[in-house]
């Protein structure tokens, strides 16, 4: 069965690219979500004043991936200790953040984080905010599989 979840990890073309490559992902789109802006475009969103995160929105096969596998996934290609930067992007736009579709994924987002916390795989806490999930709004069609597009692998 097909469901869909959201995250935001840094520059939504490097996250994108590498949930792309799972086994059970069935599409991905880039796009902004979270803020106050209506109909927000990159330009806006770059600029870091209309509140909304850069984002991926994954459509999955839950026979093929688990939305924990998603999780434990999303955890390991970003680094969720540093707040409002990914690398060289930096910016309330390039937040660490799980926007959950039902109450199943909020709980299993909110157990991880603290599993993680508790254990010490990061340096320091987490700080990925957890939070419903809003209007998203998708990027502009250049952005989606951008890397895929230009034939490179990464952001940076």
């Amino acid at each position: 069965m097909k469901h869909i979840a959201t995250f935001a990890a840094g520059c939504f073309w490097g996250v994108e690219a590498k949930f792309r490559q799972l086994p059970g992902v069935v599409t991905t789109r880039v796009g902004y979500t979270a803020g106050h802006t209506v109909d927000p475009d990159y330009k806006l969103v770059c600029q870091g004043d209309t509140g909304h995160a850069e984002a991926i929105e994954v459509t999955f096969d839950d026979t093929r991936v688990s939305y924990d596998e998603l999780l434990q996934f999303f955890w390991t290609i970003h680094n969720p200790t540093t707040l409002n930067r990914q690398g060289p992007d930096v910016g309330t736009q390039y937040r660490s953040a799980v926007f959950y579709h039902d109450e199943g994924q909020h709980q299993q987002a909110l157990a991880m984080k603290t599993y993680l916390d508790e254990t010490g795989v990061f340096d320091g806490p987490i700080v990925t905010e957890i939070t419903a999930a809003e209007t998203f709004y998708p990027a502009e069609e250049y952005h989606q599989c951008y890397l895929e597009k230009q034939g490179r692998g990464s952001c940076h």
